[in-house]
């Protein structure tokens, strides 16, 4: 029945101060038709304000987007450099290396990368 993944929703109060962080900030691509999506590979994020169709604002938490980069530390380091705070250390699962952050509007993400082959 469900074959696909159409967009990821992200609640803001503040939707040009949202796409400025997904865009300026972690670099990613602006839709060319809709100025809140941008693209992340084959994944669109969506910005969206609950208020403006009678709903209440709550950030989005303990379901963290996994924003692939090839280097964790590095990737990090770059964000820290414009700002953006993170939560505790880098945590290595053994398969993957994670860290945790949040957007301007209190919603949870993490950069992520494999570094264990996928059986």
């Amino acid at each position: 029945m469900i074959d696909g993944l159409d967009f990821v929703g992200i609640p803001s109060q503040d939707a040009e101060r949202a796409r400025a962080f997904y865009v300026d900030t972690l670099g990613l691509r602006p839709d060319d038709h809709s100025r809140f999506e941008m693209w992340i590979g084959g994944t669109c994020f969506g910005i969206w304000e609950p208020a403006k169709v009678g709903m209440e604002f709550e950030p989005q938490r303990n379901a963290h987007p996994a924003l692939h980069v090839d280097d964790v530390a590095a990737a990090r380091a770059d964000l820290e450099a414009k700002g953006v705070e993170f939560f505790g250390e880098i945590l290595d699962t053994g398969v993957c290396h994670m860290a945790f952050f949040r957007d301007p509007d209190g919603n949870d993400l993490m950069l992520h990368h494999r570094y264990a082959p996928r059986s």
